[in-house]
């Protein structure tokens, strides 16, 4: 006579399995997980999109950047941020600012072509000038700090 196994303690024990927490993820990137974002952060992260692709455009029409981020197809203006594109000497130059300054310690930053060339020498780091909410200006190093 076969004896009859009943698979629910098994299937109980393989769902209680499934909760345990994770221990081949390394300590600093699960500090980075649960890190906030900061000001200068988001705002970098903003611009290195925004200079990068400002380059793109100059790249394909001919060394000719462009006038405004309209003319790019970018809204200047989102939900959080203000956005402004000039060009020096052919050189964009992107500032992006908090639309509620009175609620961030940092309340701008600008960056131009050279932080595309810094975060690929810095494995993602590059430095910005940021304006803080007493209106002193400071450079400010953003980025994912390289894992070691």
């Amino acid at each position: 006579m076969r004896q009859r196994i009943s698979w629910a303690p098994a299937v109980l024990m393989l769902l209680a399995a499934c909760g345990t927490k994770d221990t081949g993820r390394p300590a600093a990137a699960q500090a980075r997980a649960q890190r906030p974002a900061g000001d200068a952060d988001v705002l970098g992260r903003e611009i290195f999109e925004l200079v990068d692709r400002a380059m793109d455009y100059r790249g394909s029409h001919m060394g000719r950047p462009a006038g405004s981020f309209r003319q790019m197809g970018i809204d200047s203006l989102t939900g959080v941020t203000v956005r402004r594109l000039e060009n020096l000497e052919r050189e964009p130059v992107v500032t992006v600012a908090f639309r509620k300054p009175e609620t961030h310690q940092i309340t701008s930053c600008r960056g131009d072509s050279q932080i595309l060339e810094e975060a690929s020498l810095n494995g993602g780091r590059f430095t910005l000038m940021c304006t803080a909410a007493s209106g002193a200006q400071r450079p400010v190093r953003v980025g994912e700090p390289p894992d070691r």
